[in-house]
């Protein structure tokens, strides 16, 4: 089964670029990134898929004197056409081929008519082993779990879909989109999860499918553990990390263990590559550009909300739950949100960032700060009244100038209203109360909020 990915739209602007790079998808494994490709595919009249996990496909690139010696051998192994202009070749699996990661500048060089997708779990990884990386050569593209929307696509809910495209929101939908949100930070975004989802709606089954997914990941990053301390290290981060989910965590003894913070904070960054987890550093900046304090504590975000909680056992909590905000201590609510705002950026780069006042009498952790043409806007994940966001109340107190238009976002389960509002310091803004559901069309509706 093949769900179509917003990933796709992305992919036809770069087919039709003048100057064209080389593409490498970056993903945590299973995301979809051979599927995507395989999808896209359909585009080209001649398509060449490689996976270089197989020997006799890693030799195209061993031993070659330059690019042209590689294209003869490719086309000949693949019995592929050379002359035909309209061809996609799809290198799988790269990171088990330094040669082909060299090769990829010469693709660039001297043969911009080929399009050359590239896709590898632990392509940075490989990358730190002196390897030259083609730098100014290639583009990326981060493949990241479902959205909702494409989580509506992937169940068939066309007209679910419809009305989340609709601005403002239809308030008929409002119950029905909120259950299915529900269901969807229930089973998270992961792209064979939704699939035995949508086959049979079993819970059970899902759980199986975490449960291997876990193992894969386990194995993957064991490849590259430089040491059998690293590698002990690692799965012990793994094992554990599903529990400290939305939390600000600390390297040193993580997970009461007897490990060190140099090295328990090397192996997160490993993972981090491998876009299993990222840590999320604070921002004391009331204004662009962000940049996260890694003196400060993190908050660990994982991959995948669905992974969260089947893992860690509070699937049933979230299941048999009224109000999501209250499953977790509200983490959950939080974590799929942020997920959900990871979803509007392409880059393998891009991170969320949080907002943090340490002071006497005056402590305040805001959830997110997003950049929306330029400016800075302070997101709150919470329901209930208005008057109690206090950490957004103190950010834009803070913030606040004359020539301000103070503007704050706050998810939750209600539906869609835009409301002015007051600070405890009796400052006005503008509030966009944003039901769950609509949380891939922030920048839509900031657009349309403020014209």
């Amino acid at each position: 089964m093949m769900f179509d990915r917003e990933a796709l739209l992305f992919l036809e602007k770069w087919r039709t670029k003048k100057d064209r790079k080389p593409l490498v998808i970056r993903g945590a494994r299973q995301v979809g990134k051979t599927t995507l490709v395989n999808i896209f595919s359909k585009n080209f009249k001649q398509y060449i898929p490689l996976n270089l996990e197989l020997a006799e496909e890693r030799r195209i690139f061993e031993g070659k004197q330059n690019i042209e010696d590689v294209i003869d051998a490719l086309f000949f192994l693949k019995n592929a056409k050379k002359n035909e202009p309209d061809t996609l070749i799809f290198i799988d699996e790269i990171q088990n081929s330094p040669e082909a990661v060299k090769y990829l500048r010469y693709f660039y060089e001297f043969k911009k008519d080929i399009a050359v997708i590239t896709a590898g779990s632990l392509l940075e990884t490989l990358i730190e082993k002196d390897i030259s990386y083609p730098v100014g050569r290639v583009e990326f593209l981060a493949l990241r779990p479902f959205s909702f929307r494409e989580f509506l696509n992937a169940i068939d809910e066309k007209k679910s879909l419809e009305a989340v495209d609709t601005i403002p929101f239809p308030d008929y939908a409002h119950d029905k989109l909120t259950s299915l949100f529900r269901r969807y930070a229930l089973i998270g975004g992961m792209p064979e999860v939704i699939k035995k989802y949508s086959e049979n709606n079993d819970l059970n089954e899902i759980k199986v499918v975490m449960g291997n997914l876990i193992l894969s990941y386990k194995a993957d990053v064991e490849k590259y553990a430089r040491n059998e301390t690293v590698n002990r290290i690692v799965r012990h981060i793994i094992d554990n990390a599903f529990y400290f989910a939305g939390e600000r965590i600390k390297f040193n003894r993580f997970a009461n263990s007897d490990y060190r913070s140099r090295e328990v904070s090397e192996c997160f960054r490993i993972l981090e590559k491998t876009m299993l987890l990222r840590l999320v550093y604070p921002t004391t900046s009331i204004r662009s550009p962000l940049v996260g304090n890694k003196k400060r504590s993190p908050k660990l975000h994982i991959l995948d909300t669905g992974l969260v909680n089947f893992i860690s056992g509070i699937e049933k909590e979230i299941y048999n739950a009224n109000e999501l905000t209250a499953v977790y201590k509200g983490k959950i609510a939080e974590h799929i949100i942020g997920q959900e705002l990871m979803t509007r950026e392409t880059s393998p780069d891009h991170n969320l960032i949080f907002w943090l006042r340490e002071k006497k009498q005056a402590n305040a952790e805001l959830d997110y700060l997003i950049i929306h043409n330029g400016k800075v806007i302070p997101v709150e994940v919470k329901s209930g009244v208005a008057g109690k966001l206090r950490s957004l109340h103190q950010f834009i107190n803070l913030s606040s100038t004359k020539q301000t238009n103070n503007l704050a976002i706050r998810f939750y389960s209600d539906k869609f209203a835009i409301t002015k509002e007051k600070t405890t310091e009796s400052v006005e803004y503008t509030l966009l109360n944003m039901p769950f559901y609509l949380c891939n069309k922030v920048d839509d509706y900031l657009n349309w909020g403020l014209k």
